[in-house]
């Protein structure tokens, strides 16, 4: 099989007329030299080299395989040169939940790129469910999750946390009212799916209290339950995060419960056996 050292080889031989003097440039015995060759003259079926008393020269057969050889020995030599670099140019993959998607990986990422702008970064936002998956197969190198830590052979790093609260439009009822647990659970609710991290932080608080919500929404997206929350439709829990702006300037008024109190931590969780790259512990100081 044709090697790149025969290859470096044939290119010293040609460039330099002499055995002795590749010999010297790559570091090898002279006889190393005139063995490989000859190894390439047999595989190739022909002579390469006219040998004459002080000098080599290549035949037209070894021109062509020096020319034919040229563009992998560029191709090598450039690979090389980017080897010591290759960490800092890596994609870095990351799976996130939809709330830190929308709230605070975007700023995170922003800072990420410049520090690193040559570092990739590939998102994909999903289920905790899924995000556990991907990690334990090893399509992703981080993954960035709230509520409850996942099961599994995964480290898991705290960044912050978010409360929750309850809004709806400014003219309904119940608006700046403080309820009792009993009565929000009368109210028309306007919630996100089972099994993301704030539905089942307002239904665990709610059983804790002996209570169960039915919602009349049920949505994976929180952009919808803000607009049925404004277009007077019911009562919505959502991240604080995304309802500063609407309170602040009245577009949405504040619910309170007696006793309920809703809010989640944020981690970044990565397989046990994963070594973290120079990339990803940036980006975990940024977060």
């Amino acid at each position: 099989m044709l090697t790149l050292r025969q290859l470096t080889v044939l290119r010293a031989v040609c460039e330099t007329g002499s055995f002795t003097a590749a010999a010297r440039r790559l570091y090898l015995t002279q006889s190393a030299v005139s063995h490989t060759i000859r190894e390439l003259e047999q595989s190739a079926g022909t002579v390469l080299f006219d040998r004459y008393a002080k000098r080599v020269e290549p035949t037209p057969q070894g021109r062509l395989l020096l020319e034919e050889a040229m563009p992998i020995l560029a191709a090598c030599e450039a690979l090389e040169s980017r080897l010591p670099h290759l960490e800092q140019r890596a994609p870095v993959h990351i799976v996130s939940s939809i709330t830190i998607a929308a709230l605070h990986l975007p700023h995170a990422l922003r800072r990420f790129e410049q520090y690193l702008p040559a570092v990739p970064v590939r998102v994909r936002v999903v289920s905790a469910g899924e995000a556990t998956t991907t990690l334990r197969e090893g399509r992703a190198d981080l993954a960035l999750l709230e509520g409850a830590r996942p099961q599994g052979p995964f480290v898991c790093r705290p960044f912050s946390r978010y409360a929750l609260k309850l809004v709806c439009a400014p003219g309904h009822p119940l608006a700046g009212r403080v309820l009792d647990p009993g009565e929000l659970c009368e109210q028309p609710l306007l919630l996100r799916e089972p099994g993301s991290a704030v539905r089942e932080a307002l239904d665990s608080e709610l059983l804790r209290l002996g209570y169960t919500a039915d919602p009349v929404w049920e949505s994976v997206n929180s952009a919808a339950l803000l607009e049925a929350a404004r277009a007077g439709l019911g009562i919505a829990v959502l991240p604080q995060g995304m309802l500063d702006g609407e309170l602040c300037t009245g577009r949405l008024a504040q619910v309170e419960v007696r006793g309920l109190s809703l809010q989640n931590e944020m981690f970044a969780v990565w397989h046990r056996d994963k070594r973290l790259s120079p990339a990803l512990e940036t980006l975990l100081g940024l977060l």
